[in-house]
């Protein structure tokens, strides 16, 4: 099965950069190019396309309405959306898993890394650059103090059962299912059951935004760490 790629990115040359990268693949294929974000919900729209690359800051329509656009239609359920971004400790990115992006890479990173993490996207799970993930959640994120999550949070938490809780609080940190069951000493399979109920009951699509709501509500901190 191919994976067919759509680039957003304002600079010609980068988009031409990552054009001849993604189609040295065999399972792989640039189906569009746009500058500026509404152009790229158009091009995954017309394109069927199961991944955008997308930059942040571009001219007109950003990055961040055009994932928000991307994620919020139910025509466009398969494509996930990866930001490419220069900057990757940045608030502008954190706005972006809000609005449901399944993860980001910095510009820097090698071209293996990149072509995996569209495979990675691509499957339907969330990618968050492991470098940059805590340092990014740190400075946007961290609600800093040393009580719990807010009354308001807490709410927002009760949704879940003490294990889901425990699970969130997990993936949070990083851990795979395989990672987590062999912590909690349960099956991978019970935690991907666990994993999906907590983003059915909180409304996440998929692990990145997890990731955002755990630190969102105080269940982690980042000094826990």
């Amino acid at each position: 099965m191919t994976i067919r790629v759509v680039l957003a990115d304002d600079q010609a040359l980068l988009r031409g950069a990552f054009r001849v990268l993604v189609e040295s693949e065999p399972d792989m294929e640039v189906v569009g190019e746009a500058c500026h974000g509404a152009e790229a919900v158009a091009l995954a729209r017309r394109t069927g396309a199961d991944v955008v690359l997308m930059d942040i800051r571009m001219p007109g329509t950003d990055g961040i309405v055009a994932t928000r656009e991307i994620t919020a239609a139910e025509d466009l359920g398969g494509v996930h959306v990866l930001i490419l971004t220069t900057f990757e400790a940045d608030e502008y990115v954190i706005e972006a898993l809000r609005a449901g992006a399944a993860g980001f890479l910095g510009k820097g990173a090698e071209p293996d890394e990149l072509l995996a993490a569209i495979r990675t996207v691509a499957a339907g799970e969330s990618l968050l650059s492991p470098a940059a993930t805590k340092s990014l959640i740190t400075q946007f994120l961290g609600s800093g103090g040393s009580g719990g999550p807010s009354k308001a949070a807490a709410e927002h938490l009760a949704v879940l059962t003490a294990r889901e809780r425990e699970v969130l609080a997990e993936v949070a940190a990083g851990l795979s299912n395989e990672e987590i069951a062999e912590r909690l000493g349960v099956s991978p399979l019970t935690v991907k059951t666990h994993v999906n109920r907590t983003m059915a009951k909180l409304s996440a699509r998929d692990r990145a935004q997890l990731v955002v709501i755990a630190y969102e509500t105080g269940l982690v901190r980042p000094s826990a760490n």
